[in-house]
């Protein structure tokens, strides 16, 4: 995972926890974290001003994730992320998920490099002036 660059979150959401998120060991599984920084990722887009369509936009290249204890239904998350490694078309996004009864103790710490694309030859571009203005 990158080093962060502030100990203040870049944004934060909070996420219910669906009871479809949970699998058959009763607990959320491990796939549906994917989900939630997906969901945060869009929530922080729509919130900074970044248009989600257009000339170009926002890929995941690699994402990852590690679990320090179980989530159960009922509960709502906070998901905290913190932005790094700013270079010409990507950065890199580190997540902290915290539950409704621990909001000093990550459940799980995740992390996502994204990269801007141009629509019409899927190639990365330099990140736009409204991101770069983020680091």
């Amino acid at each position: 995972m990158s080093e962060q660059i502030s100990e203040k979150p870049f944004f934060s959401c909070e996420i219910p926890v669906r009871w479809g998120d949970m699998d058959a060991f009763g607990h959320v599984n491990n796939t549906i974290y994917f989900r939630y920084f997906e969901e945060t990722r869009f929530q922080w887009m729509l919130q900074k001003g970044i248009p989600i369509g257009g000339d170009s936009y926002p890929v995941v290249v690699t994402i990852g994730c590690t679990f320090f204890r179980p989530v159960f239904h009922p509960d709502t998350l906070r998901v905290d992320v913190f932005i790094s490694e700013p270079g010409r078309s990507s950065f890199m996004a580190t997540y902290k998920v915290y539950t409704s009864a621990d909001h000093e103790n990550p459940c799980s710490e995740g992390y996502s490099k994204i990269v801007w694309v141009d629509k019409a030859t899927g190639k990365s571009v330099a990140l736009p002036d409204a991101v770069r203005a983020w680091f």
